[in-house]
Formats: C-alpha cells, sequence, structure tokens
C-alpha cells in the first residue's frame, strides 16, 4: 500500500494564504472603489489602492437614498429578529430537549424536515399571508415570520442535550421551581455559547437579508440598507463608487462583530456535536 507523504508546513501556509487573498480580495477592492469615482472604477486596469473621493461619494449616496434612515430600519430589524429567535428557539430547543410529550418525535422530524425545502418555494406564500395580516410595508413583516427557525431549534436542542444534564432540571423541580423559572433562572444560563453563536448568525442573516424586504416592503421610506443601495442601480446611471460606499459602511460593522465574536461562534457551532 503506498504512504502519501504528508503537505510540508510551508505549503499548508501558502495554501492558506492563497485561500485567504481570494475570499479577502472581494472585501478589498469594495473598499478601494468606494473611494474613487465611477470613471476610474471602470478604467483598465482598475485601481488597486485607495483614492480620496469616499466623501463625494458618500455625499452623492446621501443625495440618492435615505441612507441613515434605511441604516436604523435594518438594525431595529437585526435587533428584534435576534430577539425573538433567541427567545423562541431557546424555548423550542428546551422542550425537545427535556420534555417527553406526545408525537415529539415526529414534531421534530416536521421541524427539520423545513430545512430540506428551498427558500425561494415560500416567497408567494409568504407575500400572501403579509397581505392577509396587513403587515404588507411593515418591519414586523421581516422577524416575526423567522423567529422560531428550524436551524435555531435545532442547535439549542442539540446544545441543551449535551451541555445541561437531566439532573440538574429534576433537582429545580423537587425545589419547587416552574417550568418558567427553570427556563429563565436555570437553562438560559447555561446556554449562552449557544445564544451568542445564533444571535450572531441571525442578526448577520437578518442585515444582509434582501428578498425578504424585496418582497413586502413598497414604500422608500421602509427600505431596508440592502433594499436601499439596491435602488441606486439603474441600467443607464449607476454611481458604483457610492454603491460602493455604503456597502462599505454596511459591511464594516459585520466584519468588527465577527472579529470580535468569531472564538465563540466556533465554540457555540462545536458545543453541541457531541451527543445526537
Amino acid at each position: 500500500m503506498i504512504q502519501r507523504k504528508p503537505l510540508a508546513p510551508w505549503a499548508a501556509y501558502l495554501l492558506v494564504g492563497v485561500g485567504l487573498l481570494i475570499m479577502l480580495a472581494p472585501f478589498y477592492f469594495m473598499f478601494v472603489f468606494a473611494s474613487h469615482p465611477r470613471s476610474e472604477i471602470f478604467s483598465l486596469p482598475p485601481p488597486l489602492w485607495f483614492g480620496k473621493d469616499f466623501a463625494l461619494n458618500f455625499g452623492i449616496l446621501t443625495e440618492r437614498i435615505a441612507f441613515w434612515r434605511s441604516l436604523g430600519w435594518s438594525l431595529y430589524v437585526a435587533l428584534a429578529a435576534t430577539a425573538l429567535t433567541l427567545l423562541f428557539c431557546s424555548m423550542g430547543g428546551y422542550a425537545f430537549a427535556m420534555f417527553e410529550f406526545r408525537f415529539k418525535q415526529p414534531l421534530f422530524t416536521l421541524v427539520m424536515g423545513t430545512m430540506l425545502l428551498p427558500s425561494f418555494l415560500g416567497m408567494i406564500p409568504s407575500f400572501m399571508i403579509m397581505d392577509a395580516l396587513g403587515w404588507i410595508d411593515q418591519p414586523r413583516a421581516l422577524y416575526i415570520p423567522g423567529a422560531a427557525s428550524a436551524f435555531g431549534i435545532f442547535m439549542m436542542r442539540q446544545f441543551i442535550s449535551s451541555a445541561i444534564p437531566r439532573d440538574l432540571i429534576e433537582a429545580a423541580r423537587m425545589d419547587g421551581c416552574g417550568e418558567l423559572r427553570i427556563y429563565w433562572s436555570v437553562v438560559l444560563p447555561l446556554l449562552q455559547p449557544a445564544l451568542g453563536t445564533l444571535g450572531l448568525i441571525t442578526f448577520i442573516a437578518s442585515w444582509n437579508n434582501f428578498i425578504g424586504p424585496l418582497i413586502v416592503m413598497r414604500s422608500p421610506d421602509m427600505y431596508t440598507l440592502p433594499l436601499a443601495l439596491r435602488s441606486l442601480q439603474s441600467p443607464a446611471n449607476t454611481e458604483w463608487g457610492a454603491l460602493m460606499a455604503g456597502a462599505a459602511i454596511a459591511t464594516l460593522p459585520l466584519l468588527v462583530l465577527f472579529a470580535i465574536s468569531s472564538r465563540r461562534l466556533i465554540d457555540g457551532l462545536t458545543a453541541g456535536a457531541v451527543r445526537g
């Protein structure tokens, strides 16, 4: 049997370095193009270093769209979606992990089965439901429907099953604690790694959500930031420098947030992987 030689350390570092450059290149050029006018962005060769027109591009951006209002709507929707998702998914995961009830396994299988459905299949039904509820052009249509996500429930269920012993829950019940008290005072404090991970994933997904606002938002005053930036594009006159400036400002908080919490993200994703 032929034994393959392990990859040399320098080759492994080179491979990782090339992959890192490929992944970072779009972000780098986004920030570079944000500081150049449209005429320079499409020049050959394109600019490879920062220019002096970021203030000009930002002025065009705020003139064409209500940038700060859209930024505020995006922040509000992302925070609301994160808070509701953490609440409902932690409660659902706790129920599936620690309670025994009729049809528990079929219900959990049904929840997991929803993850197999392509998201585009729900566009028309979602619009019809939001229209029937009178939620068209309302921010609540962006954070309430996805508050109990299948991924979040599955993640919380796995973490609780592996990290919280049943004896602790039974001891709290013997001490006279009700189920809500156990959930709030015992379970939630032990869920911090998983809550931090799910919160970060939910916040980033909601912040970057484009399809959802495109379906239910009609008034430009209610646009979230991705939809507002898309409105800058036109077949005849797209200010790409302004568009890149808006995208750079919208991306910067996510990069900082991910850099600060990346360790917790990895810990939370792997914490529940030891048990099924």
